[in-house]
């Protein structure tokens, strides 16, 4: 895939610094925590995690998309997109205006090919997979989804310890399980409910009702306290991290956990409104990270 024809009509191909371009503006637009967060890392290593998330970013739009008229051809736009970065990771270049810059961010920190591999399984399992019976279940969705990522990014944050593995591992858990507690509303529109049955059926609450009566706002305690629970154990990888790695880790983990806050405050009521943190937060969060060290609690 090229970046389209020219004048001409001849097509072009991106050259480096266009698809680390194309890849920071997707991360600023869609991902703003992470694009904010950067900020704390060295300038060499910031456009490396815009690429990553660019990647996961692309699949998803491609498995949400509406403008697609069934599964099948989402389906089959998934695969083609996730054989064209294998194969463009084999020869080592991409005229693919976001792979470009994934497959020299991949092959310059030597990541682990597998990890996107499992990530691509699951946004395969979110064309046909709409619920979740236990939580166990939902982790499976996950270690693609959200742990996998955790671990791509750790050759690019260059861990002092290997120990760092878990709680990155469960830094991206508790990111992704923040995401679905604040886009109940939105994954519904979409068809799915990544909150456990086993979950809704304990409290006797309703997802689909839209409701926030006492058993939902059980249920979403219930939820952020596990939540809660994962950022705390993920928090001892902070330590193992170098102090600019860290800085950044620190940043996104503070302002995603603030989102919980927020659902708190607006009284469990995620169908209709979304809980959002500000861009000034973002920005003096990490402002306060890069003068002392990490931001306020």
């Amino acid at each position: 895939m090229t970046d389209g024809p020219d004048r001409a009509g001849r097509a072009t191909v991106p050259t480096l610094d266009e698809s680390y371009r194309a890849c920071r503006q997707l991360t600023k637009v869609h991902g703003t925590t992470y694009y904010w967060s950067t900020f704390a890392l060295p300038r060499l290593k910031r456009h490396h995690v815009h690429a990553l998330y660019a990647f996961c970013r692309y699949a998803d739009e491609i498995v949400d998309d509406p403008s697609w008229s069934s599964t099948n051809e989402r389906a089959v736009a998934l695969a083609a997109f996730g054989d064209q970065f294998f194969v463009d990771l084999a020869r080592g270049s991409s005229d693919h205006l976001v792979l470009k810059a994934v497959v020299h961010t991949v092959r310059a920190f030597s990541i682990d090919p597998d990890l996107f591999g499992r990530f691509l399984r699951s946004m395969t399992m979110d064309l046909t997979i709409t619920e979740y019976e236990t939580y166990g279940d939902l982790q499976v969705y996950m270690d693609g989804s959200a742990a996998v990522i955790g671990e791509m990014m750790l050759p690019i944050l260059e861990p002092l310890d290997p120990g760092a593995a878990e709680p990155a591992r469960q830094l991206g858990d508790a990111f992704q399980l923040t995401n679905f507690l604040r886009d109940v509303g939105d994954d519904l529109d979409r068809g799915r409910v990544y909150l456990p049955q086993e979950d809704l059926r304990r409290f006797g609450a309703s997802a689909t009702a839209r409701t926030v009566d006492q058993p939902w706002i059980d249920l979403m305690r219930f939820e952020i306290d596990r939540t809660r629970q994962l950022y705390d154990a993920s928090d001892r990888g902070l330590e193992l991290l170098p102090p600019s790695s860290a800085r950044c880790i620190r940043s996104a983990r503070v302002l995603y956990g603030e989102i919980l806050d927020r659902i708190e405050a607006q009284g469990y009521d995620v169908f209709t409104s979304r809980a959002r943190v500000p861009a000034w937060r973002k920005a003096a969060v990490v402002a306060s990270s890069l003068r002392s060290g990490g931001p306020p609690p």
